[in-house]
């Protein structure tokens, strides 16, 4: 028995453990508010169905949330320009295949180009909330402020304030699907960040380095790293991540749209590092904890889009269930909860007596 309990105590004690109970609760009322959830039909060599939804949807998310997870690792503080980021990203290379013009049947330039440039805008975006952070050391939330108002303000510059629209089909692969293949594209590019990153922070000793920087950055400087150079590829990554997801999020409705491509998503990328179980304050950090919040919150998001609430409501439901996830995931609440169930054997020892 006393074997079995130190089993019990060793599984929900994981770091992951709370994470994907989270998930799993999300998922068991959306079958139980819509009985469907998990089925899933073809129509036109392609998936379709509420889970595949939800895994489709949440592939920006899980994007953003890799860059935001090291942004927090190694900083304590998060990154919420990245919707703004997104959002100028995908302005400027639907800009560049639309040569300026705001629509267009075939591309002006070629693809790859405007792809290049959509990252690099997300790199140099990134790199500039990093001299910020880093170098400057000014607060992360006011460092990225600054993206976070300009960056749509200059994606309607790029746009001259309109919509551009590219109506090309291939435009729209990474966005949406290739023929033959039954999964939408973006699964396959979230798999590939979360895999590259995981690779990279594994095989290297970066990710030892960004929990030593975020933990304490005095003493790593003590021990030989560079806090700055550590924090500065952080917040970089993390805006070449942006670029990829502003590609992606313009390829789905093939066009830039300056005001909505990512809006209040930053809000989301930071709730999925919470709720992947990862401190806020930095220091330690669990990538996979992080993509299963992103997965988690996009669930929640489907469950309350199939109970007809609006967009104008969801903010209000989605925050109410966050809270609840997270404050069970919290320190004190699991200390309250030993503290009860000591206290209860005290008392059964007592009673026995």
């Amino acid at each position: 028995m006393r074997v079995k309990g130190l089993k019990i105590k060793n599984i929900t004690s994981a770091r992951l453990f709370l994470p994907i109970v989270s998930l799993i609760l999300v998922l068991i009322i959306n079958m139980i508010k819509t009985p469907n959830f998990f089925n899933i039909t073809m129509q036109n060599g392609v998936f379709y169905g509420y889970i595949i939804d939800v895994i489709n949807r949440a592939s920006e998310l899980v994007i953003l949330a890799v860059g935001m997870t090291l942004v927090v690792a190694s900083s304590g503080g998060t990154d919420i320009s990245v919707g703004a980021v997104c959002a100028l990203a995908g302005a400027v290379a639907c800009f560049i295949l639309a040569g300026g013009e705001v629509s267009t049947d075939v591309y002006r330039a070629p693809y790859i180009a405007a792809f290049i440039a959509a990252i690099f805008v997300g790199l140099l975006c990134g790199s500039f909330n990093a001299f910020l952070v880093a170098k400057m050391n000014i607060q992360p939330m006011v460092a990225t402020l600054i993206l976070f108002t300009a960056g749509r303000g200059m994606a309607q510059l790029v746009t001259n304030g309109q919509i551009t629209y590219i109506r090309v089909e291939s435009f729209r692969m990474l966005g949406n699907s290739i023929h033959g293949i039954p999964l939408p594209t973006p699964v396959f590019v979230a798999l590939a960040v979360v895999l590259v990153t995981l690779i990279i922070l594994k095989k290297t000793a970066l990710g030892l380095y960004i929990e030593t920087v975020g933990i304490n950055n005095k003493a790593a400087r003590l021990v030989g790293l560079n806090p700055v150079y550590i924090q500065f590829i952080a917040y970089a990554f993390c805006g070449l991540l942006a670029g990829l997801a502003g590609m992606i999020v313009s390829s789905r409705v093939y066009s830039a749209d300056a005001n909505n491509a990512g809006l209040n998503i930053e809000l989301d990328a930071i709730l999925a590092v919470a709720l992947g179980g990862n401190s806020l304050s930095g220091g330690k950090f669990s990538l996979l904890g992080s993509v299963i919040g992103a997965y988690t919150i996009q669930a929640l998001t489907t469950t309350l889009y199939a109970m007809s609430v609006s967009a104008d409501q969801l903010p209000v439901y989605k925050a109410i269930v966050v809270v609840i996830i997270v404050s069970l995931q919290s320190k004190e609440f699991i200390k309250i909860i030993r503290g009860f169930n000591l206290n209860k054997k005290k008392a059964e020892v007592v009673y026995e007596k």
